[in-house]
């Protein structure tokens, strides 16, 4: 079983929160779930359970705040959860990597040499490493979330605004917000025909990365 399917984001969750707790500072569980960005009930649940496997000890402080100081138990899941973290990352690289170069090898086998990107995230990164392995130009960059923004060399425009250069071939360069994006260009008019994602077994199921970040 790969690091995808033996539940891995949840594994990297636990290694974050972990984390936030080091410095044995009174923190809230609110504070912590705006830290990590994960709903109140989730940090509830992993603290609960921290807790009952002896990974961490509480100690009250006034006004709904605690430390939690990491036990020798906890540092030692740390690490493990923390190499598990490395491993898992370098896995989901080295996949994204390929289908995205298997992707943009097809797309030139095609005759298609400029292609636009939408999404702006590490797996943009990664899908524009591949991409100039095959030499196919990257024409635009569009996010209505990172709009104004740079992103490698390219200033990142809102869809709208992107789709009025006529370069329609659109390749979705993010995993986390995959579906959305696909739902936002179609209702924009963008042909199915004209928008690419890899859809390898491995590509679908890094998917998983969205509860990474």
């Amino acid at each position: 079983m790969n690091d995808i399917e033996s539940g891995a984001p949840d594994n990297f969750k636990a290694f974050q929160l972990l984390s936030q707790v080091m410095d044995e500072q009174p923190v809230s569980q609110r504070e912590l779930a705006k830290r990590l960005d994960i709903a109140l009930g989730l940090v509830n649940s992993y603290i609960k359970n921290f807790v009952a496997k002896g990974f961490i000890r509480v100690k009250n402080y006034p006004r709904n705040r605690y430390a939690y100081l990491l036990t020798p138990q906890g540092m030692a899941e740390k690490a493990r959860l923390a190499y598990q973290h490395v491993h898992y990352f370098s896995n989901l690289y080295t996949v994204t990597r390929q289908d995205y170069l298997q992707l943009f090898r097809d797309l030139a086998d095609r005759g298609i040499s400029r292609v636009v990107f939408c999404g702006v995230d590490d797996v943009a990164e990664i899908a524009w490493l591949s991409l100039r392995e095959v030499g196919v130009e990257l024409a635009e960059v569009m996010d209505d979330d990172h709009a104004g923004t740079v992103f490698m060399g390219h200033e990142v425009v809102a869809m709208a605004h992107g789709l009025l250069s006529g370069n329609h071939r659109v390749v979705i360069t993010s995993f986390k917000r995959a579906e959305q994006l696909r739902g936002r260009l179609r209702e924009m008019g963008v042909a199915d025909a004209d928008i690419f994602h890899p859809d390898s077994a491995h590509g679908l199921a890094a998917e998983s990365v969205s509860e990474w970040r």
